[in-house]
């Protein structure tokens, strides 16, 4: 069941702007770049970014630098030592307190005028005296003494008990704070049966070692009131205790050699009871050894003068480990499925209100996107559908032919209607010569109007309408983009396939019966499907093999009907081919084989009837040299621009060719 959570309004409650559109507009650059959506998906969620209204959505970068310097503060603030300084200061004031109880009994004592008491008492109060001078200088020390000593002072007694009983709660809550309610009255009762609920859980580690499922429901029923946080099963429980024994762990290893000695000394001497003492060591080598990952031998290194009680230690501690945990998930979390993992409300808690809204917008990243129908989930990993691949052309055919949208790209009317075969929406009187394709009701209406209601309706030429018909035209073209290293050190791979993606776009809703194949080339020459376009990258070799790549354009070509032409972009001239071997040769500069096989082809293409249009985006001696060659060859034409007008150059280089095309037919 959905649940819901409601507060009452008080303006600040402005959600974020986001539209699964929106969103996939965000990945794009990111997704063409790089070729990989699942990284692409990542990277959204490591940076962050802004939603439609500007509104900063936190990634997961900026919230680790905040937990990390929240932790920083909180270790430059605190001094593990003053746990040792808060317990001296009480015990100080207990022992005051007995000083001042001797000296009131024998005050009592001599006031009695009974001189076999006050030889007593004065007996009594001077070894009493002897016993605290000679007390050692150490916490542990103190405590173990103390709690040998004859008390004079009944007050002084009830305290240092209090105290005692107070460091033992705390204690055993730091080292299972899960259990702080079940140890919150530690009397002898009480103290069996936390005896009994430790043997309990080391004797399920022991079963699950054995490959034994513990009776985990039944031991929920006996000691469930012990444990505040309702765990939901065995492993919950232990990863909770062993949580906060690591921290314990953590903190004996901040401390100094002394100051870890004497913690150590305290506890052995507040946990008197041996079988207590033997369950609980047991326990933390079981939970050791079932969560080896956790922070065990860590130190967290304390930097500040505040002292902290040991009373405090447990929150701080708990604040600490609740960081790290945040920390750790929020850096394992390479997808929005492992994010959903992490709680919102506790990050909030942590980080801020801020933090948990855009934590609960980027869980959401995926679902989003796969709700509006843009990705889908295949064998663990997200791959764009055929309409997210369509709104990222449409996109990159918006954002690089924006100038020319305003004039309906791929929408211009050509001079003339003619025979054809394929119906436009509109119509036209007939005139001699027109196919007969009789609008009736256009028609009838013609005659109506003329001659006035009633039957029979009398038809005269002129009343005849026919539909209009537009010239069928087919063009076949192949895009051959240039994928080689130096187009991304140069900074225009990505210009180029959102040119390649706007083609596609442009082609496949305006010119639905047109052919486009796409070439990238690099190396060795490739061809791309329309749906694998997004994932093309740059190749990681050198080399840019334009034979290879005329040939494949040539063999694609060679099955289509229509004119015909390649569209090439590049940065460089050909400096690689194939070898007879099938092997591949690179050299530069331009080895005059490879030059030779690359015109020998650019041949082959022009006997085919096949033009080559290049766009240029370098214009170095050797480039223009070479398509100086083929254009003369060819007759295709050539173009030197630049990644921010490649698009503008394309578009209307191709619609020009689409309405030349259409003319002559």
């Amino acid at each position: 069941m959905a649940r819901f959570r409601y507060s009452r309004w008080d303006g600040s409650q402005t959600g974020f702007d986001l539209d699964a559109d929106a969103l996939l507009g965000e990945l794009t650059d990111d997704l063409l770049y790089h070729g990989d959506l699942n990284a692409a998906l990542r990277r959204a969620m490591q940076q962050g970014f802004r939603d439609r209204n500007g509104r900063e959505l936190q990634g997961l970068r900026e919230m680790l630098d905040q937990l990390r310097e929240r932790r920083r503060d909180m270790l430059d603030r605190y001094d593990p030592g003053g746990v040792f300084d808060d317990v001296n200061r009480q015990l100080d004031e207990i022992l005051a307190q007995e000083s001042e109880g001797i000296d009131r009994r024998l005050d009592e004592a001599r006031e009695s005028g009974d001189p076999r008491r006050q030889e007593i008492v004065e007996e009594l109060a001077r070894d009493r005296r002897m016993e605290l001078d000679a007390l050692p200088p150490d916490l542990a020390g103190r405590v173990q003494e103390l709690q040998q000593y004859d008390w004079m002072d009944d007050a002084a007694r009830e305290r240092f008990e209090a105290l005692m009983q107070e460091l033992k709660q705390q204690l055993l809550d730091q080292m299972f704070s899960q259990m702080s309610q079940g140890l919150s009255q530690m009397s002898p009762e009480e103290l069996q049966r936390t005896k009994d609920m430790m043997a309990e859980l080391n004797e399920m580690l022991r079963q699950r070692e054995q490959g034994i499922e513990p009776d985990f429901e039944g031991f929920m029923d006996r000691y469930g009131d012990m444990f505040p946080g309702n765990p939901q099963s065995l492993d919950e429980l232990l990863q909770q205790m062993a949580q906060s024994m690591a921290a314990m762990s953590r903190l004996l290893n901040s401390m100094s050699p002394e100051q870890r000695a004497q913690l150590q000394q305290l506890a052995e001497s507040l946990l008197d009871d041996m079988d207590l003492r033997w369950q609980v060591d047991e326990l933390a080598q079981n939970l050791q050894k079932a969560f080896p990952n956790m922070p065990w031998g860590q130190q967290m290194s304390f930097r500040g003068d505040e002292q902290m009680p040991l009373s405090a230690m447990s929150g701080v501690l708990d604040q600490i480990s609740d960081l790290d945990t945040l920390e750790q998930m929020l850096r394992n979390a390479t997808d929005p499925s492992k994010l959903a993992e992490v709680d919102p409300d506790r990050a909030g808690e942590l980080l801020g209100d801020d933090a948990a809204a855009s934590l609960r917008e980027l869980q959401n990243l995926a679902k989003m996107l796969e709700e509006a129908g843009l990705i889908e989930q295949r064998e663990g990993r997200y791959e764009l559908t055929p309409k997210g691949i369509r709104k990222i052309g449409q996109r990159a055919l918006g954002d690089l032919f924006q100038r020319l949208l305003s004039d309906r790209a791929g929408r211009h009317e050509i001079e003339r209607s003619g025979a054809g075969h394929e119906r436009a929406d509109e119509t036209k009187p007939y005139e001699f010569g027109d196919p007969f394709h009789l609008d009736v009701g256009r028609t009838l209406r013609n005659a109506v109007f003329r001659s006035g209601a009633g039957t029979p309706v009398r038809l005269l030429p002129d009343d005849f309408e026919v539909e209009r018909t537009e010239q069928i035209t087919r063009s076949a073209t192949v895009l051959m983009l240039d994928v080689s290293l130096s187009m991304e050190m140069r900074g225009r791979f990505l210009a180029a396939k959102k040119v390649a993606m706007a083609l596609h776009s442009l082609i496949s809703s305006q010119f639905p019966r047109d052919y486009l194949g796409i070439i990238t080339f690099g190396r060795v020459a490739r061809e791309v499907k329309a749906e694998r376009l997004p994932e093309a990258t740059w190749d990681y070799e050198w080399g840019t093999n334009m034979q290879h790549a005329l040939m494949l354009a040539r063999t694609m070509l060679a099955r289509q009907t229509g004119q015909k032409q390649i569209i090439m972009i590049t940065d460089g001239e050909p400096t690689a081919h194939i070898l007879p071997g099938g092997g591949t040769f690179f050299d530069y500069p331009p080895d005059p084989e490879t030059i030779q096989l690359t015109l020998r082809e650019v041949q082959r293409c022009t006997k085919d009837q096949v033009r080559i249009n290049t766009f240029c985006l370098e214009e170095s001696f050797y480039l223009r040299e070479f398509v100086e060659r083929m254009m003369h060859m060819n007759r295709g034409r050539v173009f030197f621009t630049t990644p921010e007008t490649l698009g503008d150059y394309v578009l209307v280089d191709f619609l020009e060719h689409k309405r030349r095309h259409r003319r002559s037919a």
